[in-house]
């Protein structure tokens, strides 16, 4: 770390450019009380990238938040934003997040590389695991959710499934989101507006009349979505989704809690998986790797699944009516096990992921 006194929009410009390179996740800019603190975060942790003069913050902020049309005099709420550039030769989306503090603006930047596309291969750990998701796909009708917290890697997993579905099975692919993260030529995205009137519930209904093949709900957040998304599969229509759970059963408990008609779930609901980002054992480093290892990056992780279906999603929902059954299937907690037992995994991976399950 080290200190830095520059031109505003170069600065700006260097931090992206540094992210960029070193396959930053998000950068952080953070107000202290005698200087600023920029940190990028690579895999799950926080890397000092440089610090800055107290004053620069502002100023700082205030430029970011002018590139992306954002109100630089509001300081007192927060606010989103988000940006298209190139960087380092590449298409770059970067969203915005602002958080008044108790004194000044803190920013955090998401970084979404646009043209980075993960081969369908690649997506699971396991290829067992691919083959199942794809296998999935061939369904006509019905409701896929895919649930896991922020930053597992949800978005990464729907589009990498749609891409290769719309390519090998011929089928006409439209989305809803909130906002569109990634632009994908071979599906039709539609961004979720509210002041516009284009809500989630809104704009499925919309979708609807658009012959769609699959439609990609961004997230079910409320008992409006879920049921009109629920519907929309009973209709004749392949519909995937995500949620925040912390398992896969937890999404089916939900569809409960938003008073979902249980006949309509049990008719349309083929799976649901819970995803959660790993980090490997690097091939180069003994133990924990250095930030500056030339391994380091977003390929030093791997997405892991728990999928429920089948007989396994029919006894789930039965227990969530209220029955005593027993549901025995491979969650989070045993792929990360056998990863680890395999030398993929890093041991340490399995307290950071499975700490809140109950052991044994």
């Amino acid at each position: 770390m080290f200190t830095i006194v520059i031109d505003i929009e170069t600065l700006a410009d260097k931090i992206i450019a540094d992210a960029a390179r070193n396959q930053a996740t998000d950068i952080h800019i953070i107000p202290r009380k005698n200087d600023t603190l920029v940190q990028i975060r690579l895999t799950n942790k926080l890397i000092p990238l440089l610090s800055l003069p107290k004053e620069e913050c502002d100023r700082l902020i205030s430029h970011f938040k002018f590139t992306a049309n954002m109100d630089i005099g509001e300081r007192r709420r927060p606010q989103s934003g988000a940006i298209i550039c190139e960087v380092n030769g590449q298409l770059m989306g970067l969203r915005l997040s602002t958080l008044p503090s108790n004194s000044r603006e803190s920013l955090v930047i998401r970084m979404l590389p646009q043209q980075e596309q993960i081969p369908f291969h690649q997506i699971s750990l396991f290829p067992t695991m691919t083959r199942k998701l794809l296998a999935l796909l061939k369904h006509a009708h019905g409701l896929i959710i895919l649930t896991g917290p922020t930053g597992s890697g949800k978005t990464t997993t729907l589009y990498s499934l749609l891409t290769e579905t719309a390519h090998l099975f011929h089928r006409n692919v439209i989305t809803l989101e909130d906002p569109i993260e990634k632009k994908y030529d071979s599906v039709l995205q539609v961004q979720v507006n509210e002041k516009a009137g284009v809500t989630y519930a809104a704009g499925l209904k919309a979708i609807l009349r658009h012959d769609p093949d699959i439609i990609m709900v961004g997230e079910i957040r409320d008992a409006e979505t879920a049921k009109i998304a629920v519907r929309a599969a009973l209709t004749g229509h392949l519909v995937l989704s995500t949620m925040h759970t912390r398992d896969a059963k937890g999404a089916v408990y939900r569809l409960y809690e938003f008073g979902v008609n249980w006949l309509e779930v049990e008719q349309t609901l083929i799976a649901v998986t819970a995803q959660r980002l790993v980090e490997l054992t690097c091939p180069f480093c003994a133990g924990e790797c250095s930030p500056f290892c030339h391994s380091n990056g977003r390929w030093k992780r791997a997405s892991i699944f728990e999928l429920l279906t089948g007989r396994n999603l029919s006894l789930v929902m039965r227990a969530a009516k209220g029955e005593k059954v027993e549901v025995k299937y491979r969650t989070i907690k045993d792929v990360i096990k056998k990863g680890i037992v395999l030398g993929y995994i890093k041991e340490s991976e399995y307290d950071r992921l499975v700490y809140n399950y109950e052991e044994e």
